[in-house]
């Protein structure tokens, strides 16, 4: 490709004239200019001074819009996408904000990120060429300009995009067709021609450049036109070999310029106001102070040293308005902007099934949600949060659909980080105070570090630490400061590689050598091969092709043997750089040209593809018992078990559980298909949508989609079984909250589920036994409590029983309840059996003891249906027995006290409205049992 020298000016990348300089603008009569203010250069065809962009310019379509009608938002958003379908760009329906198909971004900043980096690579078809769409972006490097500025910053808008990509031999069209459109679409809203300006500028990012216009009318830039045609190498710029024309045209500041209205607030939420005003004060400005002020609203840019305040007294100043006038109502008011923009902002991150944490994207929504809860709290309306996303999804799920899907999950989400704000709030004030009294003590500064920490550890808010600090003298940074820090730290997430201390290695063996033969894919059932060694070096060996599946998407690299005629190496771990799969093997490695029989460990290699389908399966039972904002977050499967991590705001209860575990099963005994193809990734999108990037980034080009029929599908790597039945029984063994947001399953499929339930049992089942020996003990005074157990402890319980004798109970009720767990969890008891609809279960125990019997006959009849429990045991005089019925019985009219009765009880007592426990001079259980059976069978 190629090269050409970069140029710097004024520190900044610049572009030569001969980049800007087109057909179109010689032959309509542009001249080139430069702005006497900024310094820019720019292309109109008037005679002009400067460049028409505010601060070079007041705006002046403020009280005189210059289009042919006003448009409200979605109006102006159809007008462009009809504009450019016209013009044979076919129309695409909007990416999600948060870009699962890329590792670096969190969130969706421009239209071209729906096609970065695969299309504009060239390593993937764009799903239309030339294309359009409006799709909205969120970001929040000015968060603090929002409201302010009154619309010219914004953390949530639509990006019209009107891409073409130009591959190598198939143009499309450049630069003068993009400025023709562009001028045709303004003239067809009424704008004139001698009144837009088009600005010399440069697009940088992701390691590729471009030149670019900036198109101004009336003070405001309302569409950008990128030219993306390099990438930036070593301080010289390289030809990509796709020429990707990139648009962006304002869709709120196109209807904000057709209105002219003071603020663009006003235009982009003009339908929900009157709702808005009844749940918070919207204050009310003197209508032509604020017009001329809002004027000058583009010289509001606070900095460090030139705070908003100075900042409005400058336009305030240019404008001729008494600030002091105006200030108190324009400071709510720019609070009731930054509410509206906020929770709008919330509401599409959020139904993209993002959920608030203090990592990723998760960090982006909570730092939204608590500053529009913070500014709440301060108007007096700390209640009104769900109320106001409410209105935000009603108002923009009519043309984003999947806000309205996801209703109930976003307001669930957002409600919960109220309530856990509040939490973070009334715990974290005190130690506040305390570390400011500290820091005054010490003389010490806040800084803008310290801020971002506490809010990070505490949860509570820049605004409101700040204010507290000065309230005690302390010296502060700005929240504006405070809040750059903290949002360029989590703005864009890091790439970072693994393993690098095998990578060096590896790259010194695998460097120049062809991508390996992936055999694994052909036959994930297949064990042995033939291969050529390409490499051998340090224990790392490079064959022409290999069944040896290497590590990648969470599956682990497999392991076996490579035979050759003078020998046989271990193969311990398989990896893969760049396409060649690295084979690391113990003891001496084949030579190089020697041909080589590869076995792969068979029976490891079908555990782990039965964890990878059963994770596979299980994300799919996740998404339908938590709901579709639970995202996959990180998987390991491994042949003894995996785990997956899915975001989720609230701990797991046992009902979650057991629902997930349920649905993953059935999913197994329906014996659907896993079905695997390749698909181009436009095509793969439309057909199964962007839940394909469950398991995150897709390699560049074709998407390799593993799907379950009807339950799941994603873009995976790894082997997986070809039938859902194969996968045999999922077994969760572990749920634990890794991190805020983020909970871990653990679990097992097929043999190694059995196995592992089998020594869980076991485990258990010994658990029971010396629990009721410390029962025996607690409860008859026997001389050892357990094996090895000193006198002296026994002692010291004879000594609670006798002086504390609550203490004793409670302890004795605390084992009893953890005993009945292991009990019905391991199912140590005798018998199960469906009487009608009613699950019976039966134990006959060793240890006579109330506490105990209560405990078992409660624990099993925790279930969502008719349930009954009998336990039974000897006593010198008869049988001591607890009955348990579930409250599904209890409406039948059986009750545990008139089940007793009926069962022969001498003496009764009722633990609870589930539980009674009784004696009975019956000297068979058998008897009881049968009896108990007929009274049920009755119901």
């Amino acid at each position: 490709m190629p090269r050409i020298a970069l140029v710097f000016l004024d520190g900044g990348l610049e572009f030569g004239e001969e980049h800007y300089s087109i057909g179109f603008f010689s032959r309509e009569g542009y001249r080139r200019l430069r702005c006497r203010s900024c310094g820019k250069y720019f292309w109109s065809l008037t005679e002009r001074e400067t460049c028409g962009e505010a601060p070079c310019e007041p705006y002046t379509f403020i009280g005189s819009p210059p289009t042919r009608r006003p448009y409200s938002v979605p109006e102006m958003r159809e007008a462009f996408l009809s504009f450019f379908e016209s013009k044979d760009h076919r129309r695409v329906a909007p990416y999600p904000v948060v870009p699962r198909w890329r590792k670096d971004l969190y969130l969706v900043s421009a239209s071209i990120v729906d096609f970065q980096p695969h299309v504009t690579s060239g390593a993937s078809e764009p799903p239309a060429n030339p294309l359009v769409v409006s799709q909205p972006c969120i970001r929040m490097v000015d968060i603090e300009k929002v409201g302010p500025t009154l619309g010219r910053h914004l953390t949530i808008f639509e990006m019209g995009g009107a891409h073409a990509f130009n591959f190598p031999g198939r143009d499309v069209y450049w630069k003068d067709r993009t400025v023709e459109l562009c001028l045709e679409f303004m003239e067809g809203l009424g704008l004139r021609a001698e009144e837009i300006v088009f600005k010399e500028g440069i697009w940088a990012g992701g390691g590729n450049a471009g030149p670019c216009y900036e198109v101004i009318h009336s003070g405001l830039e309302v569409a950008t036109l990128v030219f993306m045609s390099y990438r930036v190498l070593n301080d010289t710029l390289e030809e990509l070999p796709v020429r990707t024309v990139d648009t962006g045209y304002g869709v709120e500041r196109y209807a904000w310029l057709s209105q002219g209205t003071p603020s663009a607030f006003q235009v982009i939420y003009s339908s929900i106001m009157d709702k808005v005003s009844s749940i918070i004060e919207i204050p009310e400005l003197d209508s032509e102070a604020f017009a001329r002020y809002a004027r000058y609203s583009a010289w509001i840019q606070p900095s460090p040293g030139f705070g908003p305040r100075e900042a409005r007294h400058q336009a305030a100043k240019l404008a001729g308005v008494n600030l002091d006038y105006i200030l108190p109502a324009l400071e709510r008011l720019e609070q009731v902007y930054k509410l509206l923009d906020h929770t709008k902002s919330i509401a599409f991150i959020l139904a993209d099934g993002v959920v608030p944490s203090n990592s990723k994207v998760g960090y982006l929504a909570r730092l939204l949600l608590r500053k529009s809860q913070r500014i709440l709290e301060i108007m007096g309306r700390g209640d009104a949060l769900p109320e106001l996303v409410s209105l935000q999804v009603e108002i923009w799920g009519r043309d984003f659909p999947r806000l309205r899907e996801m209703r109930e999950e976003i307001l669930e989400l957002a409600s919960h980080e109220v309530r856990r704000f509040k939490e973070s709030v009334s715990r974290g004030l005190s130690q506040l105070e305390r570390e400011l009294s500290e820091m005054k003590r010490s003389n010490k500064p806040l800084t803008s570090e310290s801020v971002a920490r506490i809010y990070e550890e505490r949860g509570l808010t820049p605004d409101l630490v700040i204010s507290k600090a000065r309230a005690m003298e302390l010296e502060t940074p700005s929240i504006e400061e405070v809040e750059e820090l903290m949002i360029s730290r989590h703005i864009e997430a890091s790439r970072e590689r693994g393993e690098e201390n095998w990578v060096a290695g590896a790259l010194q063996v695998a460097g120049g050598l062809p991508k390996t033969e992936k055999l694994y894919y052909e036959d994930p059932y297949a064990s042995s091969f033939e291969a050529k060694v390409l490499a051998s070096s340090n224990g790392l060996v490079v064959l022409n092709r290999t069944l040896f599946y290497p590590e990648g998407g969470g599956q682990v690299g497999d392991t076996g043997v490579l035979r050759w005629s003078r020998g046989e190496a271990r193969v311990t771990d398989t990896q893969i750089l760049d396409g060649v799969i690295i084979h690391f093997v113990g003891g001496e490695a084949p030579p190089v040209g020697e041909t080589v029989q590869g076995q792969v460990d068979i029976e490891r290699r079908l555990n782990i593809m039965r964890h990878h389908t059963a994770t596979h399966i299980l994300i799919g039972s996740v998404r339908r018992a938590l709901g579709r904002h639970a995202w996959q977050m990180g998987a390991k499967k491994e042949a003894e078990a995996a785990r997956l991590d899915v975001s989720h705001h609230k701990p797991l209860t046992q009902e979650d559980v057991e629902r997930i575990e349920r649905l993953a099963n059935e999913v197994v005994a329906r014996r659907l298909p896993v079905k695997v193809m390749w698909l181009p990734r436009s095509t793969a999108e439309e057909r199964y949508g962007f839940t394909l990037y469950q398991g995150g980034e897709a390699p560049l080009g074709e998407v390799r989609v593993v799907e379950i029929p009807g339950w799941d599908a994603e873009a995976c790597g790894g082997t997986h079984c070809a039938n859902t039945a194969e996968v045999g029984l999922i077994k969760i063994l572990k749920v634990e909250r890794i991190q805020d947001g983020v909970v871990r399953l653990v679990f097992a499929a097929g043999a190694a589920a059995h196995k592992q339930i089998s020594e869980t049992i076991t485990q258990l089942q010994r658990r029971v036994e010396l629990v009721e020996r410390a029962l025996r003990q607690l409860k008859l005074g026997y001389s050892k409590l357990i094996e090895g157990y000193q006198e002296s402890v026994l002692r010291e319980f004879e000594k609670l029983e006798r002086e504390q004798p609550d203490r004793f109970k409670s302890l004795e009720t605390a084992v009893a309840g953890m005993a009945a767990k292991i009990w019905s969890f391991s199912k140590s008891y005798q018998k199960e059996e469906m009487i009608g609809n009613v699950r019976l279960i039966f134990d006959f125990r060793p240890v006579v003891d109330d506490a105990y019997f209560a405990a078992l006959a409660s624990e099993a009849v925790r279930h969502n249906a008719p349930a009954a429990s009998l336990v039974v045991g000897r006593s010198k005089t008869g049988i001591v027995a607890a009955v348990g019925l579930n409250r599904h019985l209890s409406r039948l009219g059986l009750t545990p006290k008139l089940a007793a009765e009926r069962l022969g009880a001498s003496s009764l007592r009722v633990v609870n409205e589930e539980v009674a426990v009784f004696e009975t001079s019956a000297r068979d259980p058998r008897e009881i049992y049968g009896e108990f059976r007929r009274l049920l069978e009755s119901l």
